[in-house]
């Protein structure tokens, strides 16, 4: 029986909860559910997608740290095509919601050869315009940065989507509230905050970079301050939903993060350590509003500045 006051709204999209596996960390869903039914879940926001094939970075990818992990996967992924064909009818079978599609290029006309390709796809909501992903050479940087080349791009896709624009942001950016701004401007529907933050580890013994990228993304609890930052500032400033991401591994994260201003929230890297994770916060989520006196989330959203 689906608890209504899980419930949050994004735009037109109603979600049975805010509870979402972030891009990255889950891939189609194919493992999990062998752990349990995904349709618990508000919604799964699937692996990048490139407009072809990509490989992904050189060996080793992760290297764990106190607070969390650094990754540099390099967006390996099995192109447009091959996830058209293969990964969506077989989520299909499993999930039987609407997902969230995490798109990702190295330039406009990349971002919109997925979004022709995508179009027609009915199990896709919106789409995740990742445009600030940390472990890639090029593609990112200019747009997650640079205020014009954003507008131009979300410009660009608008005229081409038939679904709506979800920009997840870099935190690590001068004015996160500008971009917050600018996106907003040019046509976003909806914003993520924020994507992994730029770090690197060492090998005491060698004195060398661990991973084979040399630096990569920290994900995990030490990037959650981060990203209730980055959620509370823009929040403030747009109107349009944020989904919020970062360093969630609990309950009573989630609720920070609608606190802050998020309409709904993606689990990272927590899925990669416990497998349990989603099903587990969705399932503490009353306890934890019945105990704090909240009867519906929808309530709480923005509550740290209002």
């Amino acid at each position: 029986m689906i608890d209504k006051s899980l419930e949050v709204k994004l735009g037109n999209w109603i979600l049975d909860n805010p509870i979402i596996p972030a891009s990255g960390t889950f891939g189609f869903g194919f493992d999990h559910a062998e752990y349990y039914d995904l349709n618990i879940l508000g919604s799964i926001s699937f692996k990048a997608t490139t407009p072809y094939a990509r490989d992904g970075n050189l060996l080793p990818r992760i290297c764990e740290i106190s607070q969390g992990m650094i990754n540099s996967i390099g967006l390996q992924n099995t192109g447009v095509d091959h996830v058209k064909k293969y990964e969506l009818p077989m989520l299909k079978t499993i999930f039987h919601k609407k997902v969230i599609a995490n798109i990702a290029a190295n330039d406009i006309n990349g971002y919109v050869k997925v979004i022709k390709k995508f179009n027609n796809e009915s199990m896709i909501a919106i789409y995740e315009i990742n445009v600030s992903c940390p472990n890639v050479d090029k593609g990112c940087l200019k747009f997650e940065s640079d205020p014009q080349a954003l507008t131009l791009l979300i410009k660009t896709i608008k005229k081409f989507s038939k679904k709506p624009i979800y920009i997840k942001l870099a935190p690590q950016v001068t004015d996160i509230v500008l971009m917050a701004k600018t996106a907003e401007r040019a046509g976003a529907n909806g914003l993520v905050l924020i994507n992994t933050v730029p770090g690197m580890c060492i090998d005491i013994n060698t004195g060398k970079p661990i991973m084979g990228n040399k630096v990569g993304g920290i994900s995990g609890p030490a990037i959650k301050p981060i990203a209730l930052r980055a959620i509370y500032l823009c929040a403030q400033a747009v109107k349009i939903p944020i989904i919020g991401s970062g360093g969630v591994s609990n309950a009573k994260d989630v609720i920070e993060m609608m606190y802050a201003g998020a309409t709904a929230v993606q689990v990272g890297s927590q899925n990669l350590i416990d497998p349990y994770t989603c099903p587990k916060i969705i399932k503490t989520l009353p306890q934890i509003m019945h105990k704090l006196k909240i009867d519906k989330l929808t309530n709480i959203i923005g509550k740290a500045y209002q």
